[in-house]
C-alpha cells in the first residue's frame, strides 16, 4: 500500500508541471529578430561545430550553430551501411569487444578535450553506455580513432568527464554488478554483499591521445549518473552524483526514492595516484578489449587486454568522500573557478550548490555524518555553499557563461532558468519545447565559456515538427544568451536521442582539417596505388581483387573465373587527390554494405556469391557527369567449373558479325 502512495504521489506531481508547465501557445514564443540571429546564408560557414549524442543511434552527429544544419553523423558504436562502418574489412574491429562482434550502442556524452581547462580542439570523446565503451573521435578527419571497453562495469553513463588537461577519461559505471573476476552466479537479492560499483580513470596520451585505464577504484554497490572533474583550486578530484543508496535491486522508481538525499561523491584522483606509485593499486584479471584506427593504414586493429589496476576506496579511506544530495542527483557540475559543485536531484525543488573550499574544511576537520560502507560521509551543512530555492522542478544539469551565471534546465516544469552562481538569484527562465534534458553553452564545462549561445535537447517534440507515424524526431532548440534575458532563436530535429552536447568555436579546427590521405602515405597491405597494378589474384578459395576507383571507372571493371563457394574481396583504392571526391562501391544482392573510400584510402569489401550468374558492381557515390557509367561486372561460375580466371579494364566484347 505504501508503495502505490507514493508512485502515485510522483506521477501526479509529474503529470500536473507537465501539463501546467507546458506554454500555451508555442507559436508566439518566437521573437521576430529570431530569423536573424539563427539565419547563415547560402555559402557562408557557421560559427560553431556542435558535436551532439546520437542516443540509441549509437552514433554522435554534428550540427553547424546558430543554423541548426546537420553537417554530419560520424559513426561510433553502431554500424553505419552509409559509410561501411563496421562493414569493411577494415573498420570491423573497432566494433569487438570482449562480448564479441557488437554493432550496437547507446551514445550519450560528448565531452571535448581541453588543455588548461580550455577547449583544444583535438580530440572528442564520447561512451558507449550499453556495452561499457569509451571512443575517441578525430576533429583533423571526424572519425572514430579509438574504442576501448572497460571492464567491471554496466552501463558506461557517468562518463566521459575529462580532467583539465585531458589526463583522464574518467568513467563510473550505472548499475553496480558483482566485480567481473568475482563470482556473478549469485541471487539477485544479495545486491548488498556482492554488487560494487566501478569508477574508470582512462589516461590519454598527451600526442596521440592513445587511451589506456591507469586505474579503477572500487566504490559501493550505488549507481553512478553524471560527472565532472575539477579545475583551477579544484583540479586533482572529480565528482559524481550518486543514486540507489537504498541499494535497492527491483522497482527503483520507487525503492530507490526512499531517502531524502542520495550523495555526490568527491574523488581525490591525485591521491589515487599518490597510492598507485606507494603500490596499494591491486593487478585484478579482466578481459576487455582496445581497438584503435589508423589513417596510415586505413585499417583497424583489437587487442584483448587482461588485467586492470584497482584501488579499494574502502580500504584507502582519504581517497572518496560523499556530500549529501536531494534524491536522486542527475547533473553533477562544477563552475568555470572550480568553486563551485552543483548537484541536481531530480524530484527537488530546489538546487544545492556546494563549496569546495568548505569541502576541503571539512575533510580536514573530519566534520563527518558518518559513513556509507566504509566511505565518509561530509555534513550536508558544511560542504553546502548555498540553495537556488524555487527554480522549477526536476533539475537535471547546469552549464555555466562567462558572466558568473549558471543554467539549469528542469525537465518535469520544461524550462531553462538562468541564476547567479554567488548570490544564488534566480535572473531569467524561458520555456523549451518539451521535456528538455541536458544543456551545453559552448564552453560551459571549462574554464573559458562563451556567453552567446545556448543548446537545449528535449526529449519530446509532440506539436513542434509536421507528424512523422507513432515516433516524432527529437529536438534541440537554440537560445541567444548574450543579453540578460535568454531568447529562443531557432528549434532543429535531431537524430537519435540528443541526451547532450558540446561546441567549440568552428575558426578552431575548419582550417586544420584532413582533405585526402596521401596515395604515397597509404600503407594497407591491399592499397593499389596505381591503375597498371591493379590485379585478380586466386588463394585456394579466397579471391583477392585489387581494385582502382578513380573518375569514372574501376580498375578491373570486367572479372570473370569467381566459383561459388569462392571468397571474394574486393580491395578498393580511391586515387583520387582531390578533396571531397569519395567513391563508393557495391555488388549486386550483397549481404554486405556499400564501401566509401576517400581519396587516397583503400577500404576492403567481403562478398560471398550466393548464385550463378551475371553480377553487377558500381560506384554508389555520385563523383563526376559519368558516375552512372562507373560499373562492371563479375561472372559466377559453379564450384569445379573451368572457366579461368581473368580481369580487365577497357576490353570491349568483340562486335557481332552481320547475319549472311
Amino acid at each position: 500500500m505504501k508503495t502505490n502512495k507514493i508512485t502515485l504521489v510522483i506521477l501526479t506531481i509529474v503529470a500536473i508541471f507537465a501539463t501546467s508547465c507546458r506554454p500555451k501557445n508555442a507559436g508566439t514564443a518566437i521573437k521576430g529578430d529570431a530569423a536573424n540571429k539563427s539565419y547563415v546564408a547560402p555559402g557562408q560557414y557557421d560559427e560553431y561545430y556542435n558535436f551532439v549524442s546520437g542516443g540509441f543511434s549509437g552514433q554522435m552527429s554534428v550540427y553547424g550553430l546558430p543554423s541548426g544544419r546537420l553537417l554530419r553523423v560520424i559513426p561510433v558504436f553502431s554500424i553505419d551501411p552509409e559509410k561501411g562502418w563496421g562493414y569493411s574489412e577494415e573498420t570491423k574491429p573497432m566494433l569487438n569487444t570482449s562480448h564479441g562482434f557488437i554493432p550496437w550502442d547507446d551514445a550519450h556524452h560528448p565531452e571535448l578535450s581541453q588543455t588548461n581547462g580550455e577547449i583544444d580542439g583535438k580530440w572528442c570523446f564520447i561512451n558507449g553506455n550499453n556495452t561499457p565503451r569509451v571512443a575517441r573521435i578525430s576533429l583533423k578527419t571526424f572519425r572514430t580513432e579509438e574504442i576501448i571497453e572497460l571492464p567491471n562495469s554496466a552501463g558506461n553513463h557517468s562518463s566521459p568527464f575529462i580532467t583539465e588537461n585531458t589526463e583522464y577519461v574518467v568513467a563510473g559505471t550505472r548499475f553496480s554488478v558483482p566485480p567481473d573476476n568475482a563470482n556473478g552466479d549469485v541471487p539477485i537479492s544479495s545486491y548488498k554483499e556482492n554488487f560494487k560499483g566501478y569508477i574508470s580513470f582512462i589516461s590519454v596520451g598527451k600526442e596521440d591521445g592513445k587511451m589506456d585505464i591507469a586505474f579503477q577504484i572500487e566504490c559501493p554497490g550505488v549507481n553512478f549518473d553524471l560527472s565532472h572533474s575539477g579545475k583551477g583550486k579544484s583540479h586533482g578530484w572529480s565528482f559524481f552524483s550518486c543514486y540507489n543508496t537504498e541499494q535497492a535491486n527491483t522497482l527503483l522508481e520507487v525503492n530507490a526514492s526512499q531517502k531524502d538525499k542520495d550523495f555526490i561523491m568527491a574523488v581525490n584522483w591525485k591521491k589515487a595516484e599518490e597510492y598507485l606509485k606507494a603500490g596499494k593499486g591491486k593487478k585484478i584479471p579482466a578481459k576487455y578489449v582496445s581497438n584503435t584506427y589508423s589513417d596510415i593504414t586505413h585499417s583497424a586493429k583489437s587487442e584483448m587486454r587482461t588485467e586492470v589496476t584497482v584501488l579499494n576506496a574502502k580500504e584507502l579511506k582519504d581517497l572518496c568522500y560523499f556530500m549529501p544530495c536531494p534524491k536522486s542527483p542527475h547533473g553533477c557540475d562544477v563552475d568555470p573557478t572550480g568553486e563551485y559543485i552543483v548537484g541536481s536531484g531530480k524530484l527537488a525543488a530546489l538546487v544545492p550548490v556546494f563549496s569546495f573550499d568548505k569541502m576541503i574544511k571539512a575533510i580536514e576537520a573530519k566534520d563527518f555524518a558518518g559513513d556509507y560502507d566504509g566511505i565518509p560521509v561530509l555534513k550536508y551543512e558544511s560542504v553546502l555553499y548555498g540553495e537556488v530555492k524555487k527554480p522549477g522542478l526536476g533539475p537535471l544539469h547546469t552549464e555555466f557563461d562567462d558572466k558568473g551565471n549558471a543554467y539549469t534546465s528542469f525537465f518535469v516544469s520544461s524550462e531553462v532558468v538562468k541564476w547567479n552562481i554567488k548570490d544564488l538569484k534566480v535572473i531569467d527562465r524561458v520555456p523549451t519545447y518539451y521535456s528538455v534534458g541536458h544543456l551545453c553553452i559552448p564552453g560551459g564545462d571549462t574554464k573559458k565559456p562563451s556567453a552567446k549561445y545556448l543548446i537545449a535537447y528535449n526529449k519530446i517534440t509532440k506539436d513542434r515538427y509536421l507528424p512523422t507515424g507513432p515516433e516524432l524526431s527529437q529536438s534541440a532548440q537554440l537560445y541567444d544568451i548574450s543579453g540578460e534575458k535568454m531568447q529562443l532563436i531557432l528549434d532543429f530535429p535531431t537524430i537519435g536521442e540528443p541526451h547532450y552536447g558540446q561546441a567549440l568555436p568552428a575558426e578552431m579546427i575548419k582550417n586544420n582539417q584532413v582533405k585526402i590521405f596521401k596515395i604515397e602515405e597509404n600503407k594497407n597491405p591491399y592499397a593499389t596505388k596505381g591503375e597498371g597494378e591493379s590485379k585478380v589474384v586466386r588463394e585456394g578459395n579466397k579471391v583477392h581483387v585489387y581494385m582502382t576507383a578513380i573518375r569514372s571507372h574501376f580498375a578491373p571493371d570486367n572479372i570473370e573465373g569467381i566459383k561459388m563457394g569462392d571468397e571474394v574481396f574486393f580491395h578498393v583504392t580511391n586515387l583520387e587527390q582531390d578533396w571531397d571526391v569519395p567513391h563508393g562501391f557495391a555488388v549486386k544482392g550483397s549481404n554486405n554494405a556499400e564501401l566509401l573510400i576517400m581519396p587516397g584510402e583503400t577500404q576492403t569489401l567481403k562478398w560471398i556469391p550466393d548464385r550463378v550468374g551475371m553480377i553487377p558492381i558500381y560506384c554508389t557515390d555520385f563523383c563526376s557527369a559519368l558516375h552512372q557509367e562507373m560499373q562492371g561486372y563479375v561472372r559466377v561460375s559453379p564450384a569445379g567449373s573451368k572457366t579461368p580466371l581473368t580481369f580487365s579494364v577497357g576490353k570491349q566484347a568483340p562486335a557481332e558479325k552481320p547475319a549472311q
